[in-house]
């Protein structure tokens, strides 16, 4: 896991896809209807600031992104940014309401108007696009693969025949189902269930984010991201329900703002460097102004 292969990975990546575009929660689950199409209204921007509080959609089991710690606090990058939207648009950090999400759910709680915004790691796609209204891009990243060193996965023909975990909902269920259906799929809906069957053998090895195996198998001795980096390089960036423009306009000079101040590599000092350490160039991770 060397950061100057990660680089190398994610640089060439980069320039080849940029243009293609990569809990529990409170509440019922709700039918988000058709394609595009909500079953409840989001809050407009006003009516956001007249009731004082935001509602964000957050993962609690993503480490180092989003996750609760042992003193039950919600932390992570992504929640490192919502706090400070909720600080710049209300006026304290503690105007945020997180609302746990799971990876397949992220859309429906869009659609069903349970969160204002969602900040989980939510990577932007062709297909997503169609249904919620993407912000510009805090993050960039490609999918990875993580499996135990004694039986390493180190390129994708090896795991021919073999049993993959993937969450549900998560580009590397889709990159996997449409590119490689000769491997079997292991689906759970939660992170944690995911890195449990991994641990516990039900699976050869697990692939998510690159940067967050990477983080985990960092923290999981006896485990190696075998492949850093494939499919393609994609963005990460703040979601809202499709057609709530004024929300969409504050986020995006939001992001523009931050970066001025170089917010999110301050964020990434604060949040992910004590777990990546030296592993990974913030470089190759952190979007500053909402430009790649």
């Amino acid at each position: 896991m060397k950061k100057k292969v990660l680089g190398a990975l994610l640089g060439v990546a980069m320039a080849a896809s940029l243009l293609a575009g990569c809990g529990q929660a409170g509440g019922t689950k709700e039918s988000a209807g058709a394609a595009g199409g909500a079953s409840a209204q989001a809050r407009t921007l006003e009516e956001i600031k007249k009731d004082g509080t935001i509602k964000i959609g957050v993962f609690s089991d993503k480490n180092p992104f989003g996750y609760v710690d042992s003193n039950g606090e919600i932390q992570g990058y992504d929640v490192y940014f919502a706090k400070r939207m909720a600080k710049d648009l209300l006026g304290g950090e503690d105007k945020v309401e997180f609302v746990y999400v799971e990876a397949a759910s992220r859309v429906e709680y869009l659609k069903s108007a349970k969160v204002d915004v969602i900040l989980a790691n939510f990577t932007v796609t062709d297909e997503r696009k169609e249904q919620v209204d993407f912000a510009l891009p805090y993050m960039k990243v490609a999918l990875g693969v993580v499996s135990p060193d004694a039986n390493l996965i180190k390129d994708v023909a090896e795991l021919k025949d073999k049993t993959l975990i993937v969450v549900k909902g998560t580009t590397a269920e889709t990159y996997f189902s449409q590119n490689h259906p000769e491997v079997k799929l292991l689906k759970f809906d939660e992170y944690q269930e995911a890195y449990d069957a991994l641990l516990d053998g039900r699976g050869d090895a697990f692939s998510t984010d690159n940067t967050e195996v990477l983080a985990w198998a960092i923290q999981n001795k006896g485990f190696t991201v075998g492949i850093e980096s494939i499919g393609n390089l994609d963005t990460i960036a703040p979601a809202v329900q499709k057609g709530n423009k004024e929300l969409l306009d504050w986020i995006n000079s939001e992001i523009e703002t931050l970066g001025k101040e170089q917010f999110f590599h301050k964020n990434f000092e604060e949040t992910l460097k004590p777990v990546y350490g030296d592993e990974i160039d913030p470089e190759n991770l952190v979007v500053e102004g909402g430009q790649v």
